[in-house]
């Protein structure tokens, strides 16, 4: 027997903040290379973190009811969540 299983709005949330922490990083790291002011990358990196936070987080949780090529867990024992 396979159990579906789903992520909450919650773990899709937490995911994607400590996605965009090392997103924004890696933006503020490239921004700085590119223009050499601290300001600048910090500004870039602050605006694109924002918007790719959302974005994410709308694209996780559109995933997360399409079916395709999903396995379930076998499910044998009990469950605590």
């Amino acid at each position: 027997m396979f159990i579906r299983t789903r992520e909450s709005h919650f773990r899709s949330m937490v995911k994607a903040v400590s996605w965009r922490i090392t997103g924004s990083f890696d933006t503020f790291v490239l921004s700085f290379i590119f223009t050499g002011s601290v300001k600048v990358a910090g500004s870039i990196a602050d605006a694109e973190a924002v918007t790719k936070m959302i974005l994410y987080y709308l694209h996780e949780r559109a995933w997360s009811v399409i079916r395709w090529d999903q396995q379930g867990q076998t499910g044998g024992g009990s469950s605590s969540s």
